[in-house]
Order: C-alpha cells, then structure tokens, then sequence
C-alpha cells in the first residue's frame, strides 16, 4: 500500500503515534487508507448538502474494507461572485484546488481518493488533481437543483438575471422582481440549467471518471445519498484491479467528452476545462477539435438556458449514458475506453434507453446536425474564440454590426442598462483575459442584461473574459490572443465593422492591413490591475484562453 510509508515499520512509530492521537484503530491501520476530498461549505448551494454526500461515500468506503479519511476543498459560488471584484477569484480557484488536493494526498500517502465537487471550477481542479495524483480515484457530486417555478413555468438562476436587465428596462416592476427572487432557486444543488457546474459534472460521466447520474441526479433525491455509497465501494474495487485516473483520462475519452459535450450543448467554459484537464494528462488539446467534432456530433439536448428543459428532465429521460448510446449509434465514440465502474464505455451504456425524445432528440431530429459549441478565427481571434452556438437565435448566427468598445464589464453594463446600446450593435468588451482581468470574469451580467432588455436576438457580445454557462445569445468568449497581450481585440475601435459568421467559424473586424498595423505599433501593454496577492502571482503565470488558461512558469 502507498500508506505503508506513514504506516509501517519501526521508522514510522512517530506517525503511528499521530494516527493514535486521531482515534485509529489497529485495524483501520490496516486496511487502505482512502482520502474523501470534501468541497462542503455554507456559502455555495451546490454544497449545502455535501455533508450527507461525504457520510455516504465514508459508509460505502468503510463496507468495502477501506478507512475513508476526509479533508476540504475550496469552492466559491459563482453565482454570488458574480458582476464585482469576487469573479476576479472564480476561475483561478481551479488551480487552487489541483494544487492544494496534489499537497494533501501525497503528503499523506493516501491508496486512494474519493472527489466530492459540485460547482463550476472545483469539478474540473479536482479532475487535474487526480490526473497528477494517479491513485485510484471516483468522483461523485452533489448532485444539480431542482428547476424553479415562476406562474407557471420552470425556470433558473439565468431567467432571474434576465429578470433583472427587464426591471431595469421598465418591462417588470420591483414587486415581479421580488417574485422570481423568490421561486428560481428552490433547492440545494448545482443551478438547474446546463450551466457550467453541470456541464463538468455531465462530463465527468463521459469521462469515465464518475458512475451513472453523477451528473443529473438531482441533488434532493434519495438516489443521490446511494450513489455516494456505490462510489465509495466503487473506488475499493478500483483500488484492487488498481485501476488509475491516468488510465481511464486518455486521450480517447477527453476526446469522448468532448463529443458528449456538443450532443449536451454545455457550457462554454468546457472548453477552458477540458484542455486543463488534458495538459494535466500529457495530451495537447487543440481548441480548434471542437469544430471538427462538432461538424460530425448533432445537437441532442436544449437544456436551459438554450432551452425550457433543466438536468431534473435529462435525468429522467435516461441521463448522460442516453446520449451516449445515441452517439455510440453513430459510431462517434470510443467504446473500449475505461471507467471507474471497472467496466469499458461501451458496457456502460449497452443497455441505456432515451424515455422522453423531447428532451433527447433522437439521432434522426435533432435539434441540429452540428454540436453546441463552435470556436470562431479570423483577424479578431487568432487563436480563436468560443460560442455555445446551440444558444444562438437562428437571425443572429450571422451578423454585421459597430463595435461597442468597453474596456472593462462595468462599463459596459452600465452602458446596456442606460440604454445606449441599440438593435445591430456589437459590444466589445475586453482586458477581461486570464492575465487582464486578472482572472477571466464571467460576463453573466451583461449577457443577461442584453436578453432582459429585448435585445438578445439582435446584439452580440464579444470579450475575451468568459461568459457563465446561464449565458444564452451570440456571446462569443475566450478571444485569444487577449487584448493584455497585445491581442487584436485590443485594437478595434468605436464604430468598427465587426462580422461574425458562426456557421462558418469566422470572426473578423473590418480593417486594412495597414491601419492595423498603424493601430498595434500606437498599442501599449496596461499596468497590471493588481500587484499584490494570489491574482498578482496568478496574472504572471496564467497562459491564453485557447490553451485552457493553465498556469506556467514563464520561460
């Protein structure tokens, strides 16, 4: 055992004396030790009910013969982090959580670990964590929200920001406001839509690294707690046949969720995540796959906020391995990569069955034939930019308009609710990038607000931040190189013609050769927004969004 280096032997007495002084027993000393990484905390609702989650998967481990041992991981709500100085710390909690569960586990010699995630960017850290790891390893989350209920209608934490952008527009007043605060929430869990946390969660299925429903039961649900429990007996049997993270992320499964993802239609940030998680397993992912993926993957799925259906409704109509075994139909997976069930892909899903074709459209109806993200290029992004296209309304998949340039969300917000934007406009807003921000903001706010106003089938949304997985319409993130850098967003000027043409994959401003280069040699790089703390050492290391903005150390 691994443990054996804090377990045994006479040199290890003093550690023996520390496990004495925490309560164990000689036969807990025995058998493996397995680390249970908890992210429960009170300030995140996806978390709320982790507590119970962890005392299952502590049951499950101990009946199949292992000494479960928990420690935390950090979480942050996006949701309350969002439009202020906090969503400057979402995203790189990422690496945060890697780093600090890579500490955790190898400082204490753990057999092997149990992920207890739920929200948006300890999914994807804890994935990377257990790549580097490599110690058998189960993810089980707490599980999505039940949809809330508006006069009538199910309904999310995206229609509650639109809420606000249509009482900021006159079209309801603070007392309807009040309402939806009050019934688009209704329980724990990750928000109910195919936001970012259930994309991750969704994926990790894919993945092979979590069992059936791990991304759709929802969090209140009695199945819940026993999936916890098969998880933890789940991770023992891993333990024996001593099957690793290393052998189950390969490239072929990445590859596999990132075909799930565009039948999903998940989040953009996906495509920020599946490229860290791959750094982290030695493969290269090119963002630019997305594209030839897509071009061969329909779009089964239009959960909010592309559509009215919510993860209680996927879970019902047969869950992820249901859209899965559409694909395998399609032969667009690899059936013979490994899982955490101990069993390939393709035994998985052999006998999964679609029960409601009107949240998963059959192969022959699909929502359409292409999957739900595009990365766009052109002399905008050259290194691309990123759309949930399958959230686009048809008018607006290709148009031409001036550019609206921001220079930071703020502004930009504050222009949308004055009114200053109008039906054709392109918003720019840019030196939001991994290193401008610092910390890539989520832009929730504006896209919400743009939608609440009316304005969504009729004005874009260009930055190179991210936009969260509630955002819906022609939100084009991650332009890369960012404007930090010296990237061409950083050029465009007030007024510029911007065309984007999703269905072809380009994004381009008009502009003569001559005048841009004019424009890049006038360019100067901006003093850094933060010089000190974790967001200052995090601006020096972060790379681009196109490669998944992971940190390096700078050459």
């Amino acid at each position: 055992m691994k443990s054996d280096a804090v377990k045994k032997g006479a040199a290890q007495a003093p550690h023996r004396s520390l496990f004495n002084a925490l309560g164990f027993t000689k036969e807990e000393m025995e058998r493996p030790l397995v680390g249970i990484v908890s992210s429960y905390n009170e300030i995140v609702p996806g978390h709320m009910n982790l507590d119970e989650i962890v005392a299952a998967v502590k049951q499950g481990v101990a009946m199949a013969g292992g000494t479960p041992v928990v420690f935390p991981a950090i979480a942050v709500c996006d949701g309350i982090a969002m439009g202020h100085i906090g969503m400057k710390y979402s995203l790189v909690t990422r690496d945060l959580i890697a780093d600090s569960t890579e500490c955790m586990a190898l400082a204490h010699q753990f057999d092997a670990l149990v992920m207890i995630p739920n929200c948006d960017k300890n999914v994807p850290g804890l994935l990377m964590a257990a790549a580097r790891i490599n110690v058998p390893t189960v993810f089980v989350s707490g599980g999505p929200m039940l949809a809330g209920h508006v006069h009538g209608r199910k309904t999310s934490l995206s229609s509650m920001f639109e809420a606000v952008g249509a009482n900021a527009a006159g079209k309801i007043d603070d007392e309807e406001l009040k309402y939806f605060e009050e019934n688009a929430c209704p329980t724990c869990g990750s928000c109910s839509g195919m936001y970012t946390a259930n994309s991750m969660n969704c994926l990790t299925e894919a993945l092979g690294m979590g069992l059936r429903g791990n991304g759709t039961i929802p969090a209140v649900y009695s199945n819940r707690i026993r999936l916890a429990k098969e998880a933890g007996m789940a991770v023992m049997e891993m333990y024996r046949r001593n099957i690793r993270p290393l052998d189950i992320m390969t490239k072929e499964a990445i590859l596999n969720a990132l075909t799930v993802d565009m039948a999903l239609g998940c989040s953009t940030n996906s495509m920020l995540h599946l490229p860290a998680i791959a750094h982290e397993t030695g493969f290269d992912f090119d963002i630019s796959l997305a594209n030839e993926i897509s071009e061969k993957t329909p779009n089964l799925c239009h959960l909010a906020p592309a559509g009215p259906t919510y993860m209680e409704d996927l879970n019902e109509a047969g869950g992820v391995y249901a859209v899965m075994k559409q694909l395998a139909d399609l032969n667009l997976l690899n059936l013979d990569c490994m899982t955490v069930t101990g069993k390939t892909v393709g035994e998985n899903i052999k006998n999964a069955v679609n029960l409601n074709p009107e949240v998963i459209r059959p192969n022959d109806n699909p929502y359409s034939k292409t999957g739900g993200l595009a990365v766009l290029k052109g002399n905008l992004a050259p290194d691309g930019g990123v759309v949930k296209r399958s959230a686009v309304a048809a008018e607006m998949l290709v148009h031409e308009g001036p550019a609206r340039v921001f220079d930071c969300e703020e502004d930009a917000i504050e222009a949308i609710k004055g009114g200053k934007i109008v039906d054709g406009d392109v918003v720019v807003i840019r030196y939001e990038g991994p290193k401008g921000g610092p910390g890539m903001r989520e832009m929730l706010n504006p896209t919400s607000a743009i939608a609440g106003m009316g304005l969504g089938s009729t004005v874009a949304l260009i930055t190179d931040g991210r936009f969260s997985g509630a955002s819906r319409g022609a939100s084009i993130g991650h332009v890369s190189p960012e404007a930090a850098v010296g990237g061409p967003i950083a050029f465009v000027e007030e007024g510029d013609l911007i065309k984007i043409d999703i269905p072809n994959m380009k994004l381009d401003f008009v502009i003569s050769d001559e005048e841009l280069a004019k424009r890049k040699a006038a360019w100067q790089p901006r003093a850094p927004k933060v010089t000190t703390g974790y967001l200052a050492r995090y601006e020096k290391l972060v790379t681009s969004g196109n490669l998944g903005a992971v940190l390096k150390v700078p050459e």
